[in-house]
């Protein structure tokens, strides 16, 4: 595959490695975190024209989780009193990949605000097992956007 002005030869330490990655909640850095991710899903209606099944985009569903390996109760009892309230808190997510084998420092930064809980995990154990804690949550598609990316 031929490039516009130069012949680029990629290696595999040029692939992004997750071990470098971070992530803040409401601007504290989970320093605990194992895995994340966070998705924007189209939710599509079928049109059809003539004989032919076609789509149309009716709206935008925001949606992720999160692991940790559960050092302290970080902000789940808040969360949990919140709830029994009647109250629906919300927060902030910012995800970075980074990898220090990356040309140039190059890394990705993702904003996630209007972020809301779907679960709480109050207590998950397993014998002879490091404790995780899996987040999954919601998040309004309007409200997330790439503060740095890598372009090329």
């Amino acid at each position: 595959m031929a490039r516009d002005s130069e012949d680029v030869t990629y290696r595999g330490r040029r692939r992004w490695n997750g071990n470098h990655g971070r992530v803040w909640w409401d601007g504290l850095l989970l320093f605990e975190i194992s895995k994340f991710n966070a998705k924007v899903t189209a939710d599509r209606e079928d049109v059809i024209i003539g004989n032919s099944k076609d789509s149309k985009i009716t709206s935008l569903t925001g949606e992720g989780s999160f692991t940790v390996k559960s050092v302290i109760n970080r902000n789940i009892n808040q969360y949990l009193e919140e709830w029994k309230a009647g109250h629906d808190p919300r927060a902030t997510l910012v995800g970075l990949l980074e990898d220090p084998d990356m040309v140039d420092g190059q890394k990705e930064r993702c904003s996630i605000d209007n972020v809301w809980f779907k679960e709480l995990s109050l207590m998950d154990f397993e014998k002879g097992k490091v404790v995780e804690k899996e987040f999954p949550f919601g998040f309004t598609p309007e409200d997330a956007s790439f503060i740095e990316t890598v372009d090329s």
